[in-house]
């Protein structure tokens, strides 16, 4: 079980499926069909049905090993007596879509994808129709006795998810501009990295008018070939602004493996993410939903909040970790508060009229209704986000901590900076804060935290002039040198 566990990344699962220079095989068929086999018991557990009348969906991302731990798993639902829909090629917000849609109403899905990591990884994200699962559902997946049952009453449907889903978004496009083809006038390119976001083009953007000439590798390959397919991704974001360009579109849109991370590039080249994606996307919300509260990952801008609070939105800054900061935004909710939108600046959004799902696609259809009505106006979509302030400087910095109790050693460093701070005239603490130690130097600041998932101290800085952030990183060198335990060269480059 312990093997088992170590497949943990937060509410997801992810290990190693494919041969590979640098890490041994730790996800193959045998592990997938214990992770089936809890996922099983879980799932029953929860909805109060028996395996034999447990529907399931199964899809996968363009990886190379998708197939092989798509069998595993069917077969092992099979084997249980559970029902399976088998919809092939998919999106992880499709598969949790197969919940709710009254077509599927499947009790539970699963999304065979690892994101952006490297060809050789692959992994599980688990649905019910209350939304993906948390961490200690994941745990107890993994530490579930092994239970293979043999009944063989199971039965498998091939489905089209993604042309169901595809129509749904078209028809949502439709109903939201009243037209039946209200980008007809528009040149839009996707690049989908070659995961599983190429139907995008072929299949919302082609019915509603659009001309996607010079679309970019919409072909899934999970030897990803071109580009690493993540919107945070600066050679990513470099291909689609420069094809933006070349093709003289009016939009550029890319998305992450399994299409539930997005960013868009504007007419001009403009790479349109992170601090600058949820501006927009809060500029949208805002208009339809005034006052909203806007839940964001610690990271983000002094600008920003500036241009949320200044449309009436109040800016929710909260822990990293896109589950963190749905959760954040759902808990506003369930106490009366009403919070429209939760974004991490990863690209991660969640919007309560859909479900609090991050959904890649949803929130660019969002946005395509704004693109359709602006070009009525002869105005572009950028015109959103005209007055949002950006930094003079920003950076980010990775400390290593090179201790096995990194935790521990880790939590200490935090520890020990909150009362340095405290004890510098020039800084101060920020009122609250959710995560790390975030020092303010005038209208500067950096934030100091723990990684999620790794043996990181990951610091940013923020400065609103040229040359503001060289005086605190110098203060924080001096600070972070008497831990023997990190490695600060990054700093010092």
């Amino acid at each position: 079980m312990r093997e088992r566990l170590e497949l943990q990344n937060g509410t997801d699962i992810r290990g190693i499926a494919l041969s590979n220079p640098e890490k041994p095989i730790n996800l193959d068929e045998a592990a997938t069909a214990q992770i089936a086999c809890g996922y099983l018991q879980w799932l029953s557990k929860r909805s109060g049905k028996s395996l034999k009348d447990l529907r399931i969906s199964v899809g996968t991302d363009s990886r190379i090993s998708g197939d092989s731990l798509k069998t595993a798993l069917i077969e092992t639902f099979m084997q249980s007596g559970a029902s399976v829909y088998d919809m092939g090629l998919a999106t992880t917000p499709a598969i949790f879509m197969s919940t709710v849609m009254e077509e599927y109403s499947a009790d539970g899905g699963v999304m065979i994808t690892a994101s952006h990591l490297p060809y050789f990884y692959n992994g599980f994200k688990f649905f019910t129709k209350d939304g993906g699962l948390e961490k200690a559902d994941i745990t107890e997946i993994l530490t579930a006795e092994t239970v293979f049952l043999q009944e063989n009453k199971g039965e498998v449907f091939q489905r089209n998810l993604i042309q169901d889903y595809s129509l749904d978004m078209v028809n949502f496009i439709r109903k939201e501009t009243g037209e039946e083809k209200p980008l007809k006038d528009l040149k839009i390119i996707v690049d989908a990295g070659n995961g599983a976001g190429g139907f995008f083009a072929d299949e919302v953007l082609a019915p509603l008018g659009a001309d996607t000439t010079g679309s970019l590798f919409l072909e899934p390959d999970g030897y990803f070939p071109n580009h690493i397919p993540n919107p945070e991704n600066k050679e990513a974001m470099k291909i689609i602004s420069q094809a933006v360009r070349k093709t003289q579109a009016d939009l550029g849109i890319i998305f992450d493996t399994d299409v539930d991370r997005a960013a868009v590039v504007s007419a001009d080249g403009r790479e349109i993410n992170r601090n600058d994606l949820i501006a927009l996307l809060s500029a949208i919300v805002l208009q339809e939903y005034p006052n909203s509260i806007i839940v964001t990952d610690s990271v983000t801008s002094t600008g920003l909040a500036e241009f949320i609070e200044r449309r009436g939105g109040i800016h929710h800054r909260f822990k990293r970790g896109y589950r963190n900061v749905i959760n954040e935004g759902i808990r506003f909710n369930r106490e009366g508060k009403y919070c429209y939108l939760a974004m991490e600046t990863s690209g991660h959004g969640a919007m309560k009229e859909n479900y609090f799902l991050d959904d890649g696609a949803y929130l660019v259809a969002k946005i395509l209704v704004y693109v359709a009505k602006l070009n009525k106006e002869g105005k572009k979509i950028t015109s959103l986000i005209e007055d949002l302030k950006q930094p003079a400087q920003a950076k980010e910095y990775r400390i290593p901590i090179k201790t096995e109790n990194y935790k521990e050693d880790g939590q200490k460093v935090l520890s020990d900076l909150e009362k340095w701070i405290v004890q510098m005239p020039e800084y101060s603490l920020p009122d609250s804060n959710y995560e790390g130690v975030k020092g303010i130097f005038g209208r500067n600041w950096f934030l100091l935290r723990m990684s999620l998932h790794e043996p990181l101290l990951p610091l940013n800085l923020e400065s609103e002039e040229i040359g503001g952030i060289e005086p605190m990183l110098e203060e924080l060198k001096k600070f972070l040198a008497q831990y023997d335990f990190l490695d600060i060269r990054s700093l010092q480059e």
